[in-house]
C-alpha cells in the first residue's frame, strides 16, 4: 500500500511522537524508582542509625538524576525533530529519526539543571542532607 506524501508525513510524526512518549514514560518510571529507593534507604538509616545508607542514597539519587537528565535531553531532541518534520513540506518525508543536529552535551547539562529536575532531585538531596545533619 502506497501512502500519499501527507500520509507519509503524518506517519513519520506518529513515529516521533511514540518515541517522545517512551522517553517521557522512562523519566516517570525513574522518578518513581528514585523516590522508592531513596525513601527505603532513609528508612534503613533511621532504623539502624547508619550513615552508609545515606551515602548510598546520595549515590542512587545522583545516578538517577543523571539518567533522567539523559532521557529528558533525548525527549527534547525528538520534540525538536518533530517540529522540524512538522514544518517541512509533505513530500520531503524521509522517515529519519536522527537527532544529532538538535543538541549535544550542553543540552544535557541544561536538562540536568532545569527547573523541574532541580526541584525534584534537588529537593530529595536537601532532605537527605538534612537527615545527615540531624543524625
Amino acid at each position: 500500500m502506497n501512502l500519499n506524501p501527507m500520509e507519509q508525513k503524518i506517519k513519520h510524526l506518529e513515529f516521533i511522537q511514540t518515541t517522545i512518549n517512551r522517553m517521557a514514560g522512562n523519566s516517570f518510571l525513574l522518578k518513581g524508582w528514585t523516590v522508592t529507593l531513596t525513601g527505603g534507604l532513609l528508612a534503613l538509616t533511621f532504623k539502624q542509625i547508619d550513615r552508609r545508607y545515606l551515602d548510598i542514597s546520595v549515590a542512587v539519587l545522583i545516578l538517577f538524576w543523571l539518567l533522567d537528565s539523559y532521557y529528558l535531553a533525548h525527549e527534547r531532541k525528538f520534540i525538536a525533530l518533530f517540529n522540524h518534520v512538522r514544518k517541512q513540506p509533505g513530500d520531503a518525508t524521509d522517515f529519519s529519526m536522527d537527532t544529532k543536529s538538535f543538541g549535544g552535551f550542553w543540552s544535557r547539562l541544561r536538562c540536568s539543571f532545569s527547573v523541574t529536575m532541580t526541584l525534584f532531585y534537588g529537593g530529595l538531596l536537601v532532605v537527605i542532607l538534612l537527615v545527615n545533619h540531624f543524625l
